[in-house]
């Protein structure tokens, strides 16, 4: 598992249209898909071998029936192994709720 201050968006971003299962506690695991993989133009923290990374952030779509309070969430996809991230619920369309996390 790649710790989680080495992930760049090069982790993600073939992930995008692919589901994660997110342990939402006591509500059980929920599926979201990978909607996005945005990378920026600002230097992140250092990676492995000091490096620095750039910022970069995903948002998730999980289903629209709730909506998970803003928190950490272990996130799993087998190319990334499980994650805690810090999901930010973003709002609500059609499509489900979209959820944010930023990586700086």
């Amino acid at each position: 598992m790649t710790r989680i201050e080495w992930l760049t968006h090069e982790h993600f971003a073939p992930l995008v249209g692919q589901d994660m299962a997110v342990d939402a506690g006591a509500r059980g695991t929920v599926t979201m898909r990978l909607v996005e993989a945005t990378v920026g133009t600002q230097p992140g923290g250092p990676g492995p071998e000091g490096q620095q990374r750039l910022q970069f952030s995903l948002v998730l779509l999980g289903p629209g029936g709730q909506v998970l309070p803003q928190g950490t969430y272990a996130v799993t996809h087998e190319a990334v192994g499980e994650q805690h991230l810090f999901l930010v619920p973003l709002g609500r369309d059609d499509a489900g709720v979209r959820y944010e996390a930023a990586f700086a």
